[in-house]
């Protein structure tokens, strides 16, 4: 029964796997020939060209990244959502649940089998996804990056499983179809956003060191300054590692600057146009912040933790999906009419 009812979105599904993966081969043949074409031009050091190799593909791959990292909530929404409220909804519940199989049990096949179905789905994708941008990825080094993090190996997989049970929970709290599948991706996203910048960062303890301002330094950041007036810096980059936190401009005896003296270097004169005098992303600034002796402590994640990342965050997604299972179970023994 339970196959009966779901063939239709598995054909739809399988089918659209199928466009997917042709298209991903062929990305992903494309990837190693342009790579290797870049490997062969070059001449003694190829990190230019393996830039422009990677700067090529970066844009296209983030927007698959993203595409992708919504799959498992349109499969929450889709295959999770419908599972129970369309029984509710319709009051097919009343001879579904006077059968010979209880209802908990009932639940738990559905579950199963939609939740599984969902994990190879987005597992088949992730695997070609993952082997198509394996050249870039080599190159970019930046496995942690959000996006990227999110579209790789296991942890889709597990983004699935849950997506699924969240949708057949909501489904069997607010009974009505349509509202339960625009309340699971709305969910589903929000938790995608707020798991990168509020849990990731902290799943292992961060190594904190401290890392002096030069002018060359400060001339490699993505930005000076912010939203306020403090002095903070954005961008700081560390060798195979993910950075974390970084803290303001600190002074040799560990102050924060004085914010008097960080805008009169970043803004001297009054005129943006003397950031650019002295050469660099940011020019005088840079040197004039450069000769103050300053530092910055930094959190960071190095990049050969990336693996316990990837089981340590599946095992949250897989430990929550068991806990809206449990939750599901105990609520559909409850009267309903």
């Amino acid at each position: 029964m339970s196959w009966r009812q779901f063939r239709a979105q598995a054909l739809v599904a399988a089918a659209g796997l199928v466009v997917i993966a042709a298209g991903l081969v062929v990305l992903g043949m494309d990837i190693r020939d342009t790579y290797d074409s870049y490997l062969a031009r070059c001449q003694g050091d190829c990190a230019d060209a393996m830039r422009q190799f990677t700067n090529e593909y970066r844009n296209l791959l983030l927007f698959l990244d993203a595409g992708f990292i919504l799959v498992p909530g349109l499969l929450g929404m889709f295959w999770g959502a419908p599972l129970v409220a369309r029984e509710l909804e319709s009051g097919t519940h009343r001879l579904v649940w006077n059968q010979s199989v209880p209802r908990r049990r009932w639940l738990v096949v559905k579950l199963l089998f939609a939740g599984l179905a969902a994990m190879a789905a987005a597992g088949v994708v992730s695997l070609l996804l993952t082997w198509a941008a394996g050249p870039a990825d080599q190159m970019a080094n930046d496995r942690f990056e959000a996006i990227v993090f999110s579209a790789r190996h296991v942890a889709p997989v597990a983004y699935a499983a849950f997506a699924v049970v969240l949708g057949a929970v909501i489904g069997l709290l607010i009974r009505r179809t349509l509202p339960a599948m625009a309340l699971t991706l709305l969910v589903f996203i929000a938790i995608q956003v707020a798991v990168p910048n509020l849990v990731r960062p902290y799943l292992m303890p961060p190594i904190t060191i401290s890392t002096p301002m030069t002018s060359e330094a400060i001339n490699e950041l993505r930005n000076l300054g912010g939203l306020t007036d403090r002095p903070t810096i954005g961008g700081l980059t560390i060798p195979d590692a993910w950075v974390t936190d970084t803290s303001e401009l600190l002074t040799a005896d560990g102050r924060p600057l004085d914010v008097a003296q960080f805008n009169k270097c970043i803004e001297p004169g009054g005129s943006h146009d003397s950031r650019r005098e002295g050469g660099g992303t940011f020019g005088a600034a840079a040197q004039c912040l450069g000769d103050l002796d300053l530092h910055v402590t930094a959190s960071y994640q190095p990049n050969h933790r990336y693996w316990p990342f990837q089981w340590l965050e599946s095992a949250i997604y897989l430990t929550l999906s068991a806990l809206l299972a449990v939750l599901g179970r105990w609520r559909i023994q409850r009267r309903i009419t």
